[in-house]
C-alpha cells in the first residue's frame, strides 16, 4: 500500500475524540469517517486528470504527405510542424512553420519559426491555386482576400466577393501592407518564386501576421502538386475530409495512367505559344511534362530538366511543331484564325494544318478566370483524362473534355 504525504481533512482528524461515545455510535461514525477519507483522497485525482496542462494527440487525423517534395508536414500533440523547402537555387534551407491549436501552449522549441494559431479562420490568398485549394476543402468562408479579384472561378468565392467579404489586396510590389495589417488575417498565403524574396514580407511579419510561401508550381508529378491541398488540409484541421477525397484523385489518377501503359502509339506533341519572343515549353522533370509522360506522348523535351519550363525562341521550337502530332495549351486564343493572327508561319505546323489544336481554356468564365489553374489544380485525374481522350480516344471513348476544347 502507497503511504499518502498529504494530511488529512479537518473532519477526519476529529476522529480522536469520538471514543467519548457509545460503542454502536462510535462503529457508525469510523465507518463513516472512513468513507470521507475515501472520499478525501478521490476528489483531487480526479479533478488533476481533467486538468491536463497540455492537451496531448489533438489530432486523431493525420495527412501523409506522399507524392510532393515541396514541404513536410508532422504532427505532436497540441501542434503541426510544417517546413516549405527551398528549391531556388540550389539551396537547402526551409522555411518553418508551427500550426497550434487554439487555447493551448505554443512549444518552446522552435524560436525562428512562424506562429500560425489554426484552425485558420481568415486567409489571404495570392493566386487562383490558392482559391482551388480551399475549395477543394470546402472553406470558401475562410477566404477574406485575394492578390486579385478578377481571375475567380469558384462560384462560392465570387458570390463573397460580390458580398464584400473577400478584399483585393494587390500582389507582388503592389502588394497593399497597409490594408493587409488593417485587415489582421490570420494567414497570408503568398507564391513563392526566385523574384520574390521572403524579406518582402517582413513588415507583415512584424505585424504579427504570418506569411507562408506556396511553390506547388515546382512539384514535378501533377500528384505532387495537387497534394498540396494537404498543407491547407492541415491549417483548417480539415484532414479527415482532405484525405478522403484526396485518396480518389489519387487512384483515379493512377488508374487512368496505368491505361496507357501497353499503348505503342505515342503522338508528338508540342505545347503553348511565344509570349514577348519566349516560347515558354515544360522542362523534362516539370508536372506537365508528367502529364504528358503519363498520357503515352512523345516529347522533344522529355529529357532536359530546368525548375518548371524552358526558356525558348521560335527557331528552337519551329522545327519540333512542323512535325508534331498535336498542339496543347496555345493560350489566350479561341480558334485558328486567332493563332494565324498572331503569326501566320503558324499555319504552316502540323497541327494547325490537320486541325489538332487543344486548348485548355473551357472553363473561362465572363470574368476572364480559367477554371484549369483554379479547380484543373487540384484535380489532375481530369485534366489526364481529358489529355488522353484528345491523344487516345479508343481508350476514353465516353469522356467528355472538362478543360479542354478543340480550336477551329
Amino acid at each position: 500500500m502507497i503511504k499518502k504525504s498529504r494530511k488529512p481533512a479537518k473532519a477526519c482528524r476529529k476522529g480522536i475524540f469520538l471514543f467519548a461515545y457509545p460503542h454502536s455510535f462510535v462503529c457508525n461514525c469510523l465507518i463513516g469517517l472512513l468513507l470521507l477519507a475515501s472520499s478525501c483522497e478521490q476528489t483531487p485525482k480526479e479533478v488533476s486528470q481533467n486538468t491536463t496542462a497540455t492537451p496531448q494527440n489533438l489530432f486523431p487525423e493525420k495527412a501523409e504527405v506522399k507524392h510532393a517534395n515541396g514541404f513536410t508536414l508532422s504532427y505532436h500533440g497540441n501542434y503541426k510542424v510544417v517546413h516549405i523547402l527551398n528549391h531556388f537555387e540550389n539551396k537547402s534551407d526551409t522555411l518553418q512553420y508551427i500550426l497550434v491549436q487554439r487555447g493551448t501552449p505554443p512549444p518552446p522549441h522552435y524560436p525562428d519559426a512562424q506562429l500560425i494559431e489554426i484552425p485558420v479562420r481568415h486567409l489571404v490568398g495570392m493566386s487562383s491555386m490558392h482559391v482551388g485549394l480551399i475549395d477543394f476543402a470546402e472553406s470558401a468562408d475562410v477566404l477574406v482576400g485575394l492578390g486579385n479579384l478578377k481571375y475567380v472561378s469558384s462560384s462560392h468565392v465570387i458570390q463573397n466577393i460580390a458580398a464584400g467579404k473577400v478584399k483585393e489586396v494587390g500582389r507582388g510590389s503592389e502588394m497593399n501592407d497597409e490594408l493587409l495589417i488593417a485587415m489582421q488575417p490570420d494567414l497570408v498565403m503568398a507564391v513563392g518564386s526566385p523574384d520574390a524574396t521572403f524579406s518582402r514580407y517582413q513588415t507583415l511579419i512584424g505585424a504579427g501576421i504570418p506569411v507562408l510561401l506556396n511553390t506547388e508550381w515546382l512539384e514535378t508529378t501533377p500528384l505532387g502538386r495537387a497534394e498540396w491541398v494537404k498543407l491547407m488540409a492541415a491549417l483548417l484541421n480539415k484532414e479527415e475530409l482532405v484525405n478522403e477525397k484526396f485518396a480518389y484523385v489519387e487512384k483515379e489518377y493512377l488508374r487512368l495512367a496505368a491505361l496507357t501503359k501497353s499503348t505503342t502509339d505515342k503522338p508528338s506533341i508540342i505545347t503553348g505559344m511565344p509570349y514577348k519572343d519566349i516560347w515558354a515549353v515544360p522542362d523534362g522533370d516539370s508536372y506537365m511534362a508528367h502529364f504528358l509522360k503519363d498520357a503515352a506522348t512523345t516529347y522533344h523535351w522529355s529529357h532536359v530538366a530546368e525548375k518548371g519550363s524552358l526558356q525558348l525562341d521560335f527557331e528552337a521550337v519551329a522545327p519540333v511543331a512542323l512535325q508534331a502530332d498535336f498542339w496543347l495549351n496555345v493560350g489566350y486564343v479561341y480558334s485558328k484564325k486567332d493563332i494565324a493572327a498572331k503569326d501566320v508561319r503558324y499555319k504552316d505546323f502540323r497541327p494547325f494544318e490537320r486541325g489538332t489544336i487543344y486548348n485548355n481554356n473551357k472553363r473561362v468564365n465572363n470574368r476572364g478566370a480559367n477554371d484549369y489553374w483554379e479547380s484543373g489544380a487540384v484535380s489532375p485525374h481530369l485534366i489526364l483524362a481529358d489529355i488522353i481522350r484528345i491523344l487516345h480516344p479508343e481508350l476514353l471513348p465516353e469522356h467528355e473534355l472538362v478543360y479542354y476544347k478543340q480550336l477551329l
